[in-house]
C-alpha cells in the first residue's frame, strides 16, 4: 500500500519544479515502461497492478489497487503500471549532421510528437530553447510513444548556440525555397518556430536559408499548420533528397 506521501510525492511530478527537486518523472503504460529497459534511463521503482506482465527482478516492482493508480496516474484513463525514473544527465552538446531546433514549442503534445518523428527518421538530437516545454512533462513523455528514451533532447541558449555551430540553420518562411525543390547541405539545423509566433527575432537573424511548404489546396485559405504537421512533411522531403 502507497503512504499518502508517496502519493503527494508523485502527484506533484506534473510540475517541473518538483521533478527537479526530486529528481524523478513518471512514465505510465506497460507498453512504454518497456522501452526503458533497453535505454539509458534508470527506473527506481515500478507500481503496477498486475505485476506479473512486467516480469522483472532486476527493479523493484510495487502491486498496487486500481484506486491507487487513479491516484498517481496523469492519464484520463490509467493504464496498468507506473514507472518512477530518475532524470537523465543531460549530455553534452555536439553537432549532428541532422537536428531539430526548438524556439519556443509550449504544446506538450507537439513536443512529444516532434520527439517521436525525430525518432522515425533517424535524428539523434534535438536542441530546444530554454523555455520550450519541458521534455520530461507528462504528456510530452506519453505523446513520445517511447521515442524519448532514444533521442537526445538539450536546452540551450539558441543564439548563442545558433551563432557558433558549423551546421545551416534552416527555418521556415512563406517566402522562402519550395521544400520540394530545395538542395539539402550536407549539415543542417532544422529550426522551427512557436506555435503561435513563430521563431523570435534573433533566432531568425541567425538564418542562413529559408524553405516553405507549398499549399496545394484550391482555396488557399488555411493560414498554416501545425508546428509537428510541418516538420513531418519538411523531414519526410529532407531523407527522400
Amino acid at each position: 500500500m502507497l503512504t499518502a506521501h508517496t502519493i503527494k510525492v508523485l502527484q506533484s511530478l506534473d510540475k517541473k519544479k518538483f521533478r527537479q527537486k526530486y529528481n524523478l518523472f513518471l512514465v505510465e503504460g506497460n507498453k512504454i515502461i518497456c522501452e526503458l529497459f533497453n535505454s539509458n534511463f534508470k527506473v527506481k521503482e515500478i507500481l503496477s497492478t498486475d505485476p506479473q506482465k512486467l516480469d522483472r527482478t532486476d527493479i523493484p516492482v510495487t502491486h498496487i489497487s486500481e484506486n491507487e493508480l487513479k491516484k498517481i496516474s496523469f492519464l484520463k484513463t490509467p493504464k496498468d503500471s507506473v514507472a518512477v525514473c530518475y532524470l537523465a544527465e543531460e549530455e553534452k552538446l555536439t553537432d549532428k549532421n541532422i537536428q531539430l531546433v526548438l524556439d519556443g514549442i509550449q504544446d506538450p503534445g507537439n513536443l512529444g510528437t516532434i520527439i517521436r518523428l525525430a525518432d522515425w527518421f533517424g535524428i539523434e538530437q534535438i536542441i530546444c530553447s530554454e523555455d520550450t516545454v519541458d521534455v520530461y512533462n507528462p504528456k510530452v513523455i506519453q505523446a513520445t510513444m517511447g521515442s524519448f528514451t532514444r533521442v537526445n533532447v538539450v536546452y540551450t541558449d539558441l543564439v548563442e548556440y545558433l551563432s557558433a555551430t558549423e551546421n545551416i540553420n534552416i527555418g521556415t518562411d512563406m517566402e522562402g525555397e519550395n521544400i520540394y525543390t530545395f538542395e539539402k547541405p550536407e549539415k543542417i539545423n532544422l529550426i522551427l518556430g512557436n506555435e503561435g509566433n513563430g521563431m523570435r527575432p534573433e533566432t531568425e537573424k541567425l538564418l542562413q536559408k529559408s524553405i516553405s511548404i507549398p499549399r496545394f489546396g484550391k482555396s488557399q485559405s488555411t493560414e498554416s499548420l501545425n508546428v509537428s504537421m510541418a516538420a513531418g512533411i519538411i523531414l519526410g522531403q529532407l531523407f527522400s533528397k
